[in-house]
């Protein structure tokens, strides 16, 4: 079984009424491991309820002490019965209490690119990591747009098809590579590297299987509330809901079936490994 055929059985036993995310999320994590997870004291930055981070640290060989935050007091509330962080704190990005040269490392996994006023949060990434520290994380890229397919009927407008989209993944930016190493440079972190993932024919599988799931609660809903809101309201992201291991598989390999993932040289997201300076 690949590493990525594990990490979406994981994630889809663990939040089955996110097919659509669980395939982005595999995608992305098999990147991260195949870079390496930085090891020592953490900041998990937009941990979320710590389902991720768990997959993640099951799946990565050697150990972190974690940290977590997050904005949202339901999922940090998960996060810290999750036991994965020794510490989870319910704050902005931008105001960490924690001290100043606390980490070794920051991780932040498709968060960034949620933020409408991201330099006070790159100033604080700075403020915690040690110097030398590594700052690590991912994010949708310029080209995210480019990979999808568009809207189903042919008659539709694009344009308006691709803001409904960003209005509902709460997308604030795509920058590239350029873009990023200016902002992170601007606080004293240098970018080393940036690591193209999620193809054409990936992101197009994305964006179809959301289009049944979160695209279509959005539209039910009359696009007043977020996917994390409907999934509240409706009660799905109730801890102990699992999805049994041959369900899983079973939706695994549906999900999977036909993806060439080589087939294209675009890409829509980055994998960004910075390093703050000495």
């Amino acid at each position: 079984m690949t590493t990525r055929r594990r990490l979406l059985l994981s994630l889809l036993g663990e939040s089955p009424f996110q097919p659509a995310t669980s395939w982005w999320r595999a995608i992305e994590l098999e990147v991260v491991l195949r870079h390496g997870l930085p090891r020592g004291a953490g900041l998990d930055l937009g941990c979320g309820d710590g389902k991720l981070m768990r997959i993640l640290l099951d799946a990565s060989p050697g150990s972190a002490s974690l940290v977590g935050v997050d904005v949202d007091p339901l999922e940090t509330r998960d996060a810290m019965a999750s036991g994965v962080y020794q510490r989870v704190h319910t704050a902005p990005g931008d105001r960490v209490p924690e001290h100043a040269a606390s980490f070794d490392f920051v991780f932040s996994n498709s968060v960034l690119e949620h933020i409408d006023d991201l330099e006070p949060v790159i100033a604080e990434v700075a403020r915690v990591l040690r110097p030398g520290g590594a700052f690590l994380f991912t994010v949708p890229a310029r080209g995210f747009h480019d990979c999808l397919a568009g809207p189903v009927f042919p008659w539709s407008e694009r344009q308006r098809y691709l803001e409904r989209i960003d209005r509902r993944c709460a997308h604030r930016r795509y920058w590239d590579q350029a873009q990023w190493r200016t902002c992170l440079g601007r606080h004293g972190i240098e970018l080393s590297h940036a690591i193209p993932y999620l193809t054409a024919p990936e992101a197009q599988r994305w964006e179809t299987l959301s289009r049944f799931t979160a695209g279509l609660l959005y539209a039910i809903a009359g696009e007043r509330m977020q996917p994390i809101q409907i999934q509240r309201a409706l009660h799905m992201r109730r801890r102990g809901i699992r999805l049994p291991a041959w369900a899983a598989a079973a939706l695994a390999a549906a999900i999977s079936a036909g993806v060439q993932a080589n087939a294209s040289p675009r890409y829509g997201c980055l994998l960004v490994d910075a390093r703050k300076r000495p």
